[in-house]
């Protein structure tokens, strides 16, 4: 089984892949990390990576197609696979698909407050970020790069929540009920593929 996880920033992606990945004895795929890995190799923060993968499709394309390539190697191995980035429902077609989702400001705060933390911090390469206005502004500017780059390279919108089989919004949620819904979603998703 391939389970995909887009959403918007600052939804509980991430920690809701890793504590899933955990409860289900999963592989997990972090398409996010692979780019800001990808930066830090060029020398570049996340927003300069983005701003040259207007031009540079490579930057996307590559990083995605493998991304999608190894989550098939993996489940052919009979392993349940996590992947999360914000395209994977796109290439993944045949993935379970959730959304997560967040009141901006949430996801904002959620942010801002990793950003306090040193090494995470260095982990999300963001650059440095004077204020939370600051990173708020970013955070949006960033969405809309991204959300063009997609249209342009995939003819697609992340943003189009008829996409998905579960959209989640995380405003009021814990990590913890977070995942118990998605394990929940999942849970009754084998059963009913189960079903002759």
């Amino acid at each position: 089984m391939i389970i995909t996880i887009s959403g918007t920033p600052g939804s509980g992606k991430s920690t809701a892949a890793e504590m899933l990945a955990k409860r289900l004895k999963a592989e997990r795929i972090y398409v996010g990390g692979i780019r800001r890995e990808l930066a830090r190799e060029k020398g570049m923060t996340l927003q300069e990576l983005n701003q040259y993968a207007a031009t540079h499709p490579e930057t996307d394309v590559d990083v995605d197609t493998k991304a999608a390539a190894k989550a098939r190697e993996l489940e052919k191995k009979n392993k349940i696979v996590i992947v999360e980035g914000r395209t994977q429902f796109h290439f993944l077609p045949e993935s379970i698909k959730i959304f997560m989702k967040v009141n901006p400001e949430e996801g904002a705060k959620r942010i801002w407050k990793d950003l306090q933390n040193k090494a995470a911090q260095e982990k999300r390469n963001e650059g440095n970020i004077a204020s939370f206005e600051a990173m708020k502004k970013r955070i949006y500017e960033r969405e809309e790069e991204d959300a063009a780059r997609y249209k342009k390279y995939y003819k697609i919108d992340h943003r189009h929540e008829s996409q998905y089989d579960l959209v989640i919004d995380t405003t009021h949620l814990t990590p913890e009920k977070t995942v118990e819904k998605i394990a929940s979603f999942i849970a009754s998703s084998k059963q009913k593929k189960a079903q002759p």
